[in-house]
């Protein structure tokens, strides 16, 4: 039921954006990841993932210029709305932007429910040695990266979801799809 509704939220396909530069490696599969990804958007929080420890985290890297990007948020949004926040965190950083860039892809997409990080001076990216856009790592529940896609498309998804649905506690995959309070963020 959940897959379904997640495919359906889907109208575009994307394509590679690519960065260069100096960076330091990429965590890997099965790797924990730097714990630290800066200041939650609206709060004085910082992000530390060692605090989502028992639920599933998306860790996006993107970007206001980069098109993929732009796509993939609101799909990452509806996850986070479909599966909801016990269970899933979705947390876009944003790609060493000024802050009127960042809040004018924050003001088009109001209704996103998802935590944002604005990461002007690239400290969280350049930990993740993120050099495409848009870079994502999907976190299990201990702590460690499971899976790594950079760039967006349309066909990535099914197989994607498929990746999210296997690291979710089984009592998450029975209940109908968005039947928590997507509102509500523990």
């Amino acid at each position: 039921m959940i897959k379904q509704v997640l495919l359906s939220a889907v109208l575009c396909g994307c394509t590679l954006a690519g960065m260069a530069g100096e960076l330091k490696r990429q965590p890997k599969v099965g790797e924990v990841p730097p714990p630290m990804l800066g200041r939650l958007h609206g709060s004085d929080t910082q992000v530390d993932l060692a605090n989502y420890r028992g639920k599933v985290v998306i860790v996006t890297f993107w970007a206001s210029w980069c098109g993929p990007c732009r796509r993939e948020l609101p799909v990452l949004a509806h996850f986070q709305q479909v599966i909801g926040h016990d269970a899933l965190e979705v947390i876009a950083v944003n790609f060493k932007e000024p802050r009127s860039d960042f809040l004018g892809v924050l003001r088009a997409n109001r209704k996103l429910d998802m935590n944002y990080v604005h990461d002007s001076k690239g400290v969280a990216s350049d930990e993740y040695g993120v050099n495409s856009l848009p870079n994502m790592f999907v976190i299990d529940r201990d702590g460690t990266i499971a899976y790594v896609h950079r760039g967006y498309s349309e066909e990535m998804l099914e197989g994607f979801i498929a990746e999210v649905m296997s690291l979710l506690p089984k009592e998450v995959l029975k209940r109908p799809a968005g039947a928590v309070d997507a509102t509500k963020k523990s």
